[in-house]
């Protein structure tokens, strides 16, 4: 497993947020985004073979971050640890999870959408969070407006942004980085184009 910073939100200005329909498609995508500069992926728990696709990047590509996402269940994150993830990221948290998340030692940033949600994270001792779906959540100015009140809270805004919205957010003195989509778009995963993944990377990891 790569070295790591203290803070996951230090990893990247652009954290890519990935769902892989196939084993094969997650090797070379991640080395892609490697190339184009950024070394962190969030593989998603959205398909059959996630798990799969993390055992395999983890195995073949060791110099990538591999968070593991949409972790739901304390089941999920268990699996996902075992799985060779480096850390874990959830769109929501319940008490139960987040205890699953801490049980696996792994670091992870819990998922959030209100102030409330906000305060119970920082009240179990984690200050770095998702903020998700930012878009819809109220986005840049949402989290404008959060800095005051709760300043020891810091993000990774995730849902709707977009290359053109991050700098937006990264702007901003409570966000570290942002969860993306944008980066690795289906037409050019399914046709094995790395070289565009490769370039939306390197277009990423200059916005820092």
């Amino acid at each position: 497993m790569p070295s790591t910073p203290e803070s996951l939100l230090d990893l990247a200005p652009v954290i890519p947020v990935v769902t892989v329909e196939s084993v094969a498609e997650a090797v070379p995508l991640a080395r892609a985004l490697v190339a184009g500069g950024l070394p962190v992926i969030e593989l998603t728990l959205r398909t059959p073979v996630a798990l799969d696709a993390v055992r395999a990047v983890a195995a073949e590509v060791p110099e990538i971050a591999l968070g593991v996402g949409t972790v739901t269940t304390p089941r999920q994150a268990e699996e996902a640890a075992a799985a060779g993830a480096s850390f874990l990221v959830s769109p929501g948290t319940t008490p139960r999870l987040l205890s699953a998340m801490l049980g696996t030692g792994l670091p992870f940033l819990p998922g959030t959408a209100t102030v409330s949600e906000v305060l119970a994270v920082l009240e179990a001792g984690v200050s770095e969070m998702k903020l998700f779906p930012a878009e819809a959540s109220g986005g840049a100015a949402y989290l404008r407006a959060l800095s005051a009140p709760v300043p020891a809270a810091r993000f990774c805004p995730t849902g709707g942004v977009t290359l053109a919205s991050a700098p937006d957010y990264l702007a901003l003195p409570n966000v570290g980085c942002v969860g993306g989509t944008w980066l690795t778009p289906r037409d050019a995963v399914e046709s094995g184009d790395w070289a565009r993944i490769e370039k939306l990377a390197a277009e990423a990891a200059a916005l820092r």
